[in-house]
């Protein structure tokens, strides 16, 4: 994961004390027990970082040092601990806003490769077939094994209009080369249509755009459909997360009450609850909630709180099961530190952390081909066949809504090529059909 993961115990040592104030506190005995231990492993960090400084067969500064050992030790904790120098701590807070350059892609460490949690939508990455699940083995020829998650990330960034070619190895398969033109990332987190009578939202991520976002779709599918709203399907697929106050927010819009979600840490005391208030801005509208293995995070939250609700049926495959907090911690002149501080609990006290979220209705992603049946007789092609015997007959028309041929047709081919997003849209009309009926009866 990290080059000099040992490396790690410096940090300590250079952001306490002096290595000859170290050795002090150790010899003179006035530490015992386990501070006694830490003053004597932090001697040895001490040690390390002079011999660094006399020996090493070039000279490398202080800063370098100091921030290779800070990298190194929380790094070391978990994939997503990391320590973020001034330019990093800029370039996440720009992020969390919703405009950033690069490559458009959500990564972790794996065994020592850059993992591709999900591409975003509508990015280099994604039009370029970047999937979910893929490994980076090399970024311009440079093996990803031995370095950190930060170093792959600064060398994928870029000038917006340069070149990036990425080594992909994807499932069993030999890697394969990727070119991808670099540019200005700017997210649009939610985006919505209809498909007949029911409404299709799409969150991409969770920044500070989401939730205005998400009421303004939801308004203005209300509007198009009016009574004839069916249901809606909110895409979650490969979200790879984002701002936990979004998920919350989020997940309020769509219930009534209730827990949304639960952190709990080291100290019990600053384990946290977070509850929707009074008010489901769809009034109970069926939902059904399509997640994937690229759906982490914040999504993960959305995902489970509106599953131990019953508020919605959740369909497609396993999420990713990224379930922990980071906080992060400014260190002022020197950029911050991202720490994992706590775990991520759905209502029922699930823990999200490696788990994920199942979903109700496990349905993978296909390619649905139409099956040639050649023509076949019907009872109205049989000579003397009765009539009907009532006026009118004919197929009764359900598209929902007053859409022209050419967007219906697009809209169909939609559907045709993304079998879980027809699923989907499917169940909902069956769903409303038959409580229409018992209705009814």
């Amino acid at each position: 994961m990290l080059k000099n993961a040992g490396a790690a115990l410096l940090a300590a040592a250079m952001l306490a004390v002096s290595p000859v104030a170290l050795a002090q506190n150790a010899d003179d005995g006035t530490q015992n027990g386990d501070n006694g231990d830490t003053y004597r492993q932090l001697k040895l960090f001490g040690d390390v970082f002079e011999r660094v400084r006399a020996n090493y067969v070039e000279e490398v500064p202080d800063q370098k040092l100091v921030e290779s050992a800070i990298r190194g030790m929380l790094s070391s904790l978990d994939p997503h601990s990391s320590y973020l120098n001034k330019d990093d701590f800029q370039d996440m807070k720009v992020q969390t806003e919703g405009e950033f350059g690069g490559l458009g892609i959500e990564v972790t460490m794996e065994n020592g490769l850059v993992k591709v949690v999900s591409p975003i939508d509508d990015t280099p990455a994604a039009k370029a077939g970047i999937r979910a699940g893929d490994l980076i083995v090399a970024i311009d020829g440079d093996p990803v094994m031995g370095m950190t998650l930060a170093e792959a990330v600064e060398l994928m960034r870029g000038k917006k209009g340069t070149d990036i070619t990425l080594s992909v190895r994807r499932g069993e398969k030999e890697p394969f080369d990727v070119t991808i033109t670099r540019d200005i990332i700017e997210i649009q987190s939610v985006r919505s249509e209809t498909f007949g009578n029911v409404g299709y939202v799409r969150i991409t991520t969770f920044n500070e755009q989401t939730q205005p976002g998400l009421e303004s779709k939801l308004e203005s599918i209300s509007e198009e459909l009016g009574g004839d709203m069916k249901g809606y399907v909110v895409d979650l697929r490969n979200n790879p997360g984002g701002l936990l106050e979004q998920a919350v927010s989020v997940s309020d819009t769509f219930l009534d009450g209730g827990e949304i979600v639960s952190t709990r840490g080291r100290d019990s005391e600053n384990n946290e609850r977070y509850n929707a208030d009074s008010g489901d801005m769809t009034s109970g509208t069926p939902l059904v909630v399509l997640i994937n293995g690229g759906s982490a995070s914040a999504s993960e939250i959305v995902a489970g709180a509106l599953q131990d609700h019953g508020r919605a049926l959740l369909m497609g495959t396993r999420s990713f099961g990224k379930g922990s907090v980071q906080t992060i911690m400014p260190l002022p002149g020197h950029g911050a530190i991202r720490l994992t501080t706590a775990r991520y609990y759905t209502p029922s006290g699930r823990s999200i952390q490696a788990e994920g979220i199942h979903p109700d209705m496990k349905v993978r992603q296909a390619e649905v081909q139409p099956v040639a049946e050649g023509e076949r007789r019907r009872e109205a092609d049989l000579r003397g066949a009765l009539d009907n015997g009532q006026d009118g007959g004919g197929d009764a028309a359900e598209n929902g809504g007053d859409e022209d041929a050419s967007e219906a047709e697009q809209k169909a081919a939609r559907l045709r090529e993304d079998y879980q997003l027809s699923r989907a849209v499917d169940l909902l009309r069956g769903l409303t059909l038959f409580q229409s009926r018992v209705q009814q009866n």
